[in-house]
Parts: C-alpha cells; sequence; structure tokens
C-alpha cells in the first residue's frame, strides 16, 4: 500500500471475513489519532476531519496495516483538540489512496485501495455534528462511474465533484488515456495502470458524467494533487510511470478545456504525493512530497496566479518532509498539514508515518484572533476584566486556556 503503482496490500489480510482484523494495531490512546500515510482529510473551515489510511507495527508479523474505518477524527483548528468520532451506519473497508471532499458539511468519499484491490464505491457521512455518532451511507449513482482506482484528484464546483487521474484498473468504455503499468501484469487480479479521465459527479441528481475535455491535456497520472481557484482546477505533479512531475495545468470548468501554465522563473522539482492548497484567491500552496530519486521534501512555494510565478514560502517547517500526508485551509488563513511519511515510503517497515500537525500561516490573522492571543498572553493581568467580554469570545477564550492547558501538561 506504499506506492503510487500500488499492488494488494501484502502485509494485510485478504479474506473477506477478516475484514475487521485489518484494524488489528490501531492505538489504545483516544487523545489523539494515531500515526498514519494515505488517508483523508477535509475541513469545514473551522475543523479538520481525518479517515483511514495506514500506518506500520509488528502487528501479528506484519508491518503494514490499516486504521480503524469506524472512527473519524476531529481536530478543532482554534483550540488545537483533537476528538475521536465513532461512525456507523454504512462503514467504507479500511482503504488507503481514497479521495475525499465536504460539500456543505457532507464528506463525500471516493475510490481508494483496499485488502482486495480498487473499488469506485461512494460514501457520504453528515459532519454537522459535534456529539453523538456519525452515520455512513454507501450511494448508488446513476450513470457510468469511474473505473476503481486510488490516488486520483477531486475538484469541487457548482455543487458538483470533479475527479481527475488515479492509478486503477482499465476500462474501455473510459473516455482520455489509459497506460498500463507494466509491473502490474504479474500480480494477482487484473493488471493496472495511469489515466487522465475526468467524471464528474452531479451532486444534485447524483448522476456520473465523463468529460471529454479540449485543449493540451496533462497525461496519465497518480498521486498528483488538486486545488479549485474560481472556475478553475489547478492540478500540480504526480508520478507517471518512472516520472514524477513538475508541470502545472488548470481545467476551465466552464468550457472543459485544458490549459498547460508555463510559470515564470523558478519552478519547484517535480514530485508525488505532495499537496496543493488554495491559499487565497490568486494563490496556491504547495508542499512536500516524494521525488523521483526517492527523496522526501519539506520545501514550500506558494503560486501567484497573477504573476504566474512560484515563490518559495520561508517557514518554521523547513525541516519537516512529509509525503502522502492531507492538507486543510481554514478560516484564518492558514494550512493545516496532518500526518503522511517523514522519509522514504517504499520502505515499508522503515516508513516513519507522523501524527503531527504542521500549521503554516499564509494570510494575516484577523484582528480578533490577535485580540484572543493577546489576551491569552497577558491572561493573568486581565483576569479581572475578563467578564466584561461577549460570551461568545469569552467561551472562545475558556477553550483556549483548557487546550493550552492541556498542551503543557
Amino acid at each position: 500500500m506504499a506506492d503510487e503503482n500500488e499492488e494488494a496490500p501484502a502485509d494485510v489480510e485478504e479474506d473477506e471475513e477478516n475484514e475487521d482484523d485489518e484494524d488489528a494495531g490501531s492505538p489504545t490512546d483516544d487523545s489523539v489519532p494515531a500515526e498514519r500515510s494515505g488517508h483523508v482529510a477535509v475541513s469545514d473551515g473551522t475543523r479538520m476531519f481525518v479517515w483511514g489510511g495506514y500506518k506500520n507495527a509488528p502487528v501479528r508479523g506484519f508491518y503494514d496495516f490499516y486504521l480503524p474505518r469506524d472512527e473519524i477524527w476531529v481536530y478543532e483548528m482554534e483550540h488545537g483538540t483533537w476528538q475521536r468520532m465513532k461512525t456507523k451506519g454504512s462503514v467504507p473497508p479500511s482503504m488507503s489512496g481514497s479521495c475525499a471532499a465536504c460539500v456543505d458539511n457532507v464528506l463525500y468519499l471516493f475510490g481508494g485501495h483496499h485488502a482486495r484491490g480498487n473499488t469506485n464505491m461512494l460514501f457520504t457521512v453528515n459532519l454537522n455534528t459535534r456529539d453523538g455518532d456519525l452515520f455512513w451511507e454507501k450511494v448508488e449513482c446513476k450513470g457510468i462511474p469511474p473505473s476503481p482506482k486510488d490516488k486520483l484528484g477531486v475538484w469541487v464546483y457548482q455543487n458538483k465533484l470533479i475527479y481527475f487521474g488515479g492509478y486503477g484498473y482499465y476500462r474501455e468504455d473510459s473516455v482520455g488515456t489509459f497506460e498500463f503499468d507494466e509491473t502490474s501484469f504479474g500480480n494477482a487480479g487484473h493488471p493496472r495502470g495511469w489515466n487522465n479521465h475526468i467524471h464528474v459527479l452531479n451532486l444534485d441528481s447524483f448522476t456520473w458524467s465523463r468529460i471529454v475535455p479540449t485543449g493540451k491535456c496533462p497525461s496519465p497520472r497518480a498521486a498528483h494533487a488538486c486545488a479549485t481557484v474560481g472556475n478553475r482546477g489547478y492540478v500540480f505533479g504526480g508520478r507517471y510511470r518512472d516520472s514524477r512531475m513538475n508541470d502545472l495545468y488548470y481545467l476551465n470548468f466552464d468550457t472543459w478545456e485544458w490549459h498547460e501554465v508555463i510559470a515564470q522563473g523558478v519552478i519547484p522539482v517535480g514530485r508525488s504525493w505532495h499537496s496543493l492548497t488554495q491559499a487565497s484567491s490568486q494563490t496556491l500552496f504547495l508542499f512536500g512530497g516524494f521525488t523521483t530519486d526517492k527523496q522526501p521534501l519539506c520545501d514550500t512555494w506558494l503560486y501567484d496566479l497573477r504573476t504566474n510565478e512560484w515563490i518559495p514560502f520561508q517557514s518554521c517547517h523547513s525541516d519537516k518532509p512529509r509525503l502522502w500526508h492531507t492538507a486543510c485551509a481554514s478560516k484564518e488563513g492558514e494550512i493545516f498539514v496532518f500526518g503522511g511519511c517523514a522519509n522514504n515510503l517504499l520502505a515499508h517497515h522503515k516508513a516513519a508515518h507522523s501524527n503531527e500537525v504542521l500549521v503554516f500561516s499564509v494570510q494575516p490573522r484577523s484582528l480578533v484572533r490577535l485580540c484572543l492571543e493577546t489576551v491569552i498572553l497577558y491572561k493573568e493581568i486581565l483576569s479581572g476584566s475578563l467578564d466584561c467580554l461577549p460570551k461568545h469570545l469569552l467561551h472562545s477564550l475558556h477553550q483556549r486556556f483548557a487546550s493550552v492547558n492541556t498542551c503543557g501538561s
């Protein structure tokens, strides 16, 4: 489960009756999620929701195992605290390399790789709850779905989910380019490969449609990164055969035309397993990844749509490489990176999976945020005046006090 050319995991039970045993290594500490890679994370602007992925540990003689499929971890971005929530309903199989998006507080989970190969199932869970259980639903959609795959990308536009690329099985009725991976022909099951297919899921009718784009299409790829800005879907890098690329394209969602972007100046090195996040209406945030030479990356870049250039971004995390992590933006102009691997993920039992949250401030903080942080800094001096604050600000302060005390204990 640790390669863009992902084979059925040899280190995980493959019998259907043992599906729950895949989670046998789940952590006993309920205060923080286990370290992991290949998971998904989405945000509603104030909270980050994490599901799935895998880690390594000597469990029953195995090194790799999936994380529990019946739990979602919720991270409060403002206070820096975690909460573990159990899920019920039509719970998805334990997977890595799935693709997730959040629309109107609903998490949409598509594709991925589980113990018996790739899937093209769609699951949803309503995240608009802070107490009680979360309920999964398996959605049966109309139309022709994408072929089973993982490590694909998704854009959100006008109540539609637009999926691009990935690594998975071939299907004759697909629209676009599919390239077989010769190394997959010896695997059990069907051979797989890369694609540059575009599929749209209309959330109003839950109907799939296939897009035949115009313009210069990107090559087939997997483990790339996607971000939406206005009516454009940007994609950077990814792996195709033995190359990890550094090309940048965008797809116009109104015309379905591809455009290759030839940026000015220095361009980030080619990579896969990285993240690309909208930082503002004019900037994209690129972090981490894995090079063709199998080197983990910790570099950070901002792409400016106005000047068409990549700008190196200085951060305090320049010594923390990450790949196959997740990145979510908050309403406060911060990017939250969670999990991933800090070294060569292909080393399997030596892979250094992480459960650390890295925070990147890419926009100025709001005046309210700055004032609250100042109050916390001088809380002893201002303790006699705190009750004069509006109730919602006082509640926020108490939560921050609690999170600071917890972190320091």
